[in-house]
């Protein structure tokens, strides 16, 4: 009850702080909305935000996006107070959102995730690289008072087009920061992890943001009516991908896309923009941002980082926090779910990497000597830690080896007589991705409690034994199971899961039975046609043992004395992934009828999840 009321009243300081900024801001700034020519003669809508205080020239930071830079009007103010972006109005920069070509009041054709050209030819070779220098070029000679330096952020898709602002190589150009940036929507990113269709996630994005809009307009789409509100139930009950796709009409060009490129072809490699990093010129800063768990694009910031690492020679830093998707912008980090992270990381991250890395490059002041390579939270321990390597130079793998009567092992138990675990998967009876009945899919799934699965006996359970000292992960997981399969398809799901000890309770009042949680630190999917080859699905051959080895998202996670590390083996991840038919045929024209039983054995010894153990690490 005291936390209650300590709430109510907290609600009207925050109320009048904001308040106060918004008038602020609002006497201090004045907006214009224009239509910047790009090169093919197409008009990009964009809201313009400049500080009234002329005694000095200002930096511009952008963000272009296909979600909208409302409210239209020129009275009409975004709402950055409630952020940490208020900081840069206070700090008097331009602050500019355009809505990407094709998207709201924008001109144009929109194409998702438009593939970026290296070598364009003339003006009608355009793409969101050029986009972003007609842009640039046009605010630089346009916009008074300006200090011709230019930043570009976004988060998400937005985060896209900020990697694409990366390519564009203006000069004017001096700092990008891609958040939770989309980069390859087949082997991570939103719509598919290791070529499994999230077709949840697809559905409830494509049904409205996908709909056609043949002209400028600043009316959104409306959103699909689910009729049934158990997110589990509707997307079970309405059965095969076909299905979803009637429920969508044949309007939705995207899906239709999706729908008919199942595997890792042309068309999907050429809209991974990691691909061509080595297009950005070497003054370009990027500080690439994301979060350990986020639902959404934890695949995309890792990855995006590793390959502007590889490929360009730039000045290039990566930060990833204990943050759903985007909440680094919330105001508030202090946890996800029930798990609690001991301080705002939000609040830390904005004030000690963000604005100072933007005031750096865009205003010439302050320093970025304190914000490192890698600057990375460590869950479990609930500490920052910064890095000259991403992953650390002394990260060692170790396999845990999963074994007979539920054991993880660090050393193989190798016997003559082979042994198994067995499950049979029911594509009628999908494990759940979480506990609960749900409409939406929650982002909280990410740490969430997984003792619900561990009950079903379609789940496998592997733990150690109480940890006698803490154990520390830094980097990416590989899963490699030797399994068999009754059929000719099966999906593999590797859970590596923080079961807390019986008495665990944090000092913060919580309801929630915290003795015995088994935390998600990282799942992941891998659809077993794919083992061989992303471009060319493989059958499995009935009954005959198969090596299944993937590579998992990046954890930085320390499992402390006390504690036990968990692994979970299953087949579906529902309604998260599609369901596989578990027959090897075009998932995305299966009929209701095509979904089989498999019985699936997976192979002790041979079978373990090889962990990125820091040494030494405190």
């Amino acid at each position: 009850m005291r936390n209650f009321f300590c709430l109510l009243f907290l609600i009207p300081i925050i109320s009048i702080a904001q308040n106060t900024d918004s008038a602020w801001i609002v006497q201090n700034y004045i907006k214009k909305e224009v239509y910047i020519p790009m090169r093919d003669g197409v008009k990009l809508f964009t809201s313009v935000y400049i500080p009234k205080d002329v005694s000095e020239k200002h930096p511009i930071l952008m963000t272009r996006t296909p979600y909208s830079c409302a409210p239209y009007g020129e009275n009409e103010f975004r709402k950055f107070w409630r952020n940490h972006y208020k900081t840069y109005l206070k700090e008097n920069f331009i602050m500019v959102i355009q809505d990407v070509r094709g998207r709201w009041m924008s001109e144009g054709e929109f194409v998702n995730i438009r593939p970026y050209l290296p070598n364009k030819k003339n003006k009608t070779d355009i793409d969101e690289a050029s986009d972003t220098y007609d842009t640039i070029d046009w605010l630089i000679h346009n916009i008074n008072n300006n200090n011709g330096n230019i930043g570009v952020f976004g988060i998400s898709y937005p985060g896209f087009y900020t990697a694409m602002a990366a390519l564009s190589n203006h000069p004017a150009l001096k700092a990008v920061s891609p958040q939770a940036p989309v980069t390859d929507w087949f082997m991570g990113d939103d719509f598919h992890h290791n070529g499994a269709f999230f077709a949840m996630d697809a559905f409830a994005f494509y049904s409205s943001f996908g709909k056609p809009r043949p002209k400028p307009t600043t009316v959104g789409p409306t959103a699909f009516n689910y009729p049934i509100k158990d997110n589990y139930r509707f997307y079970l009950t309405t059965g095969a991908l076909p299905n979803l796709t009637r429920l969508l009409g044949d309007s939705i060009a995207f899906w239709n896309d999706l729908m008919n490129h199942p595997n890792y072809n042309a068309w999907w490699q050429e809209r991974n923009d990691r691909n061509f990093m080595q297009h950005i010129l070497p003054g370009t800063a990027s500080l690439v941002v994301g979060g350990l768990f986020d639902a959404e694009d934890c695949f995309g910031a890792w990855n995006l980082y590793k390959a502007i690492e590889s490929n360009a020679k730039n000045n290039n830093k990566l930060v990833i926090g204990p943050w759903y998707h985007g909440q680094w912008a919330s105001g508030n980090g202090t946890h996800l779910g029930n798990i609690y992270f001991n301080s705002n990381t939000a609040d830390w991250y904005a004030q000690h990497i963000e604005i100072p890395y933007f005031n750096y490059y865009l205003k010439g002041i302050g320093t970025v000597d304190s914000i490192a390579e890698a600057n990375i939270f460590f869950s479990g321990a609930n500490e920052w830690h910064r890095f000259n390597a991403w992953p650390p130079d002394n990260t060692q793998p170790q396999p845990v080896y999963l074994e007979k009567n539920g054991v993880l092992s660090f050393l193989s138990k190798k016997e003559k007589a082979i042994s198994y675990d067995e499950y049979i998967s029911d594509p009628a009876r999908p494990v759940p991705y979480t506990a609960g009945i749900h409409e939406y899919r929650t982002r909280e799934y990410m740490d969430d409690d997984q003792r619900f699965a561990a009950t079903r006996p379609d789940v496998l359970v592997y733990e150690t034994p109480p940890l006698e000292e803490d154990i520390t992960l830094a980097g990416p997981l590989m899963a490699h199971l030797k399994v068999s399969i009754s059929t000719t398809d099966a999906d593999f799901v590797v859970k590596l899961i923080d079961a807390f000890p019986e008495d665990f309770s944090y000092t913060i009042h919580q309801t929630y039975p915290m003795g015995g949680y088994e935390m998600l630190v990282r799942g992941e999917i891998m659809r077993g046609r794919y083992r061989n080859s992303f471009e060319k699905p493989e059958a499995f051959i009935p009954n005959v043992p198969t090596i299944v080895q993937y590579t998992m998202p990046d954890v930085a996670h320390t499992f402390k004395k006390g504690h036990k590390i968990m692994i979970q083996v299953q087949s579906s991840w529902f309604p998260l992934a599609d369901r596989n038919p578990q027959q090897f045929i075009d998932i995305y024209h299966a009929k209701n009828s095509d979904f089989k039983k498999a019985t699936i054995r997976v192979f002790h010894h041979d079978s373990y999840v090889q962990l990125p153990i820091l040494p030494n690490f405190k």
